[in-house]
């Protein structure tokens, strides 16, 4: 997974490690990485009507009262560990509705998954969304017993922004703002994530992100990472992303290792930035076959 990313000209003013505006515009714009995306989406939204059609008795409930944001519950039944999946879209586009598809897999094999909603920028700020996923993971630790679910630990999976998210879960100590004396997380799936958000002020996300130091300080999981972690983080980026999107996974899953936490690393060659995460649609697909595995080795809670 190694990379090493392309420097600016010397001609050009020097922003981030040695990448002008323009080059670093190229490296974070997924959607122009991309020549299929219409296509992609269309995928997306395809598959996801599919799961919707062959579960159609998935419960939609409010996780946070705060908000009134909401999250659809599929496949719940006694005995079952649940995923929750946080969409990307750069945190201004994306819903619960267009990214079901990633339930299809997990759920031929009996594990429960909640597709979530985020109150989106520039309406909410990327504190106010880290607080609603971290609500969305309590009101799933404490209710989804409720459904028979087992609820020790909860497992997460996110892409590109929903990556950032997933750290976000990850890093260390929020749950004790929730009243909560561990932490709750069990298998994490981290895709094509954005674990530092320094380079991001100089990107077109910054108009409607609005970075301020302390923002991106506060956000970053790659300065957040706990050491001896409960969580099994699953980290893979696409081989057909750009330099600096499969750089920000290498180094946060090298930093999460370096902490004494348990890694896997999937390849992923010949998927992009957005086909990956809909390989979550494949019961036999790596990522799927992947988060299976770990859910074995993820220590449970006694009561």
């Amino acid at each position: 997974m190694t990379t090493t990313p392309k420097k600016t000209s010397t001609s050009a003013a020097s922003l981030y490690r040695e990448m002008d505006q323009a080059t670093l515009e190229h490296q974070y714009n997924a959607r122009a990485s991309v020549s299929s995306f219409d296509d992609e989406m269309k995928a997306c939204e395809q598959e996801s009507a599919s799961v919707q059609q062959r579960m159609p008795s998935f419960e939609t409930v409010v996780y946070d009262q705060v908000s009134g944001e909401k999250l659809d519950l599929y496949g719940a039944a006694p005995g079952r560990p649940v995923f929750l999946w946080i969409h990307g879209g750069y945190w201004r586009v994306g819903s619960r509705h267009d990214n079901a598809y990633a339930a299809g897999g997990l759920l031929a094999h009996d594990v429960a998954v909640a597709v979530m909603d985020y109150t989106l920028a520039p309406t909410a700020s990327l504190d106010e969304m880290v607080r609603q996923v971290r609500a969305a993971v309590i009101w799933l630790h404490r209710y989804g017993a409720d459904r028979g679910l087992l609820t020790d630990r909860i497992h997460v999976g996110g892409s590109s922004a929903g990556g950032h998210l997933v750290g976000m879960l990850l890093a260390k100590e929020w749950h004790t703002e929730f009243g909560l004396d561990h932490q709750p997380i069990g298998v994490a799936l981290a895709l094509s994530g954005l674990y530092e958000l320094d380079p991001l002020p100089h990107t077109q996300v910054n108009q409607w992100m609005h970075f301020t130091p302390e923002v991106i300080a506060k956000n970053s999981p790659i300065n957040l990472i706990p050491t001896q972690s409960q969580a099994h983080l699953i980290a893979s980026v696409g081989g057909y992303e750009t330099d600096e999107f499969r750089r920000q996974t290498e180094a946060y899953a090298q930093r999460w290792q370096q902490a004494g936490n348990r890694l896997d690393i999937v390849e992923m060659p010949t998927h992009n930035h957005f086909n990956i995460a809909r390989s979550m649609s494949e019961p036999q697909g790596k990522l799927v076959l992947a988060i299976l595995q770990a859910l074995k080795s993820v220590p449970t809670l006694k009561a």
